[in-house]
């Protein structure tokens, strides 16, 4: 089963310094048949302004992953923490039992980005961050392990979930097969290019709901950057 979400038919909203997509229901934004897909809750596609950003706010309890496309977003907590994730990077919060942080675009151009909560498999445990750089030209042709909580993802950033995100860039023709399995949620976005996966055609920020594939193939029909989130039920 594969369900097409045009990106027009994603919630929005406009707050001036951010300007943000939901794939699933957020804040205003509420859908009730998109509440979430599997263990992924969140997936919002943002816009933010150069010198803003999101001030001190607290998260308990989520896996947040921030997925850079362009510009660069800084990042510090409650924690002490401090770092700047730049376009194509990674950067990963597990909440836990509780943290405060603020993000801020200190750039001199709009930094876009999609960031994906899924919830942790258990509740509590200290809370931390980290983030790490993921060069596109790694992921050429093949889908690549950015964060994870499955076995074998050694060089994934941690997350605290049966879950993984991953990244793939394609050629303009050129295809590659990631395996989901029947048992497994899966959420894929074309963050640029026209891609077709499994016969159904995405446009540029359109998301894939799949459920039920054993196999996920996937061809570009322009040069593309992809990012998939594989999940438990």
């Amino acid at each position: 089963m594969i369900e097409r979400r045009p990106f027009e038919s994603l919630g929005h909203a406009d707050h001036g310094w951010l300007n943000a997509r939901h794939h699933f229901s957020f804040a205003s934004y509420h859908d009730p048949a998109r509440m979430g897909w599997g263990a992924l809750r969140v997936w919002n596609d943002d816009e933010i302004a150069s010198q803003t950003g999101f001030p001190p706010h607290p998260h308990a309890d989520m896996e947040i992953i921030t997925y850079v496309r362009t510009g660069a977003i800084s990042h510090q907590d409650s924690l002490g923490n401090k770092g700047r994730t730049a376009a194509g990077d990674v950067q990963v919060m597990s909440a836990g039992t509780g943290i405060r942080h603020a993000e801020y675009n200190l750039e001199s151009e709009t930094t876009t980005l999609f960031q994906i909560w899924i919830l942790p498999d258990q509740k509590g445990g200290a809370p931390g961050w980290g983030t790490k750089p993921f060069p596109r030209g790694d992921r050429s042709g093949r889908f690549v392990s950015l964060a994870s909580g499955m076995v074998g993802d050694v060089d994934a950033l941690p997350i605290r979930a049966d879950a993984r995100v991953s990244g793939a860039t394609l050629k303009a023709g050129e295809s590659t097969v990631y395996r989901l399995g029947r048992d497994r949620f899966g959420y894929l976005v074309s963050a640029s290019g026209r891609v077709e996966v499994n016969g159904v055609t995405l446009h540029a920020r359109d998301g894939a709901a799949l459920r039920d594939e054993d196999e996920i193939h996937i061809t570009a029909h322009e040069d593309a950057e992809l990012v998939l989130v594989d999940t438990a039920p």
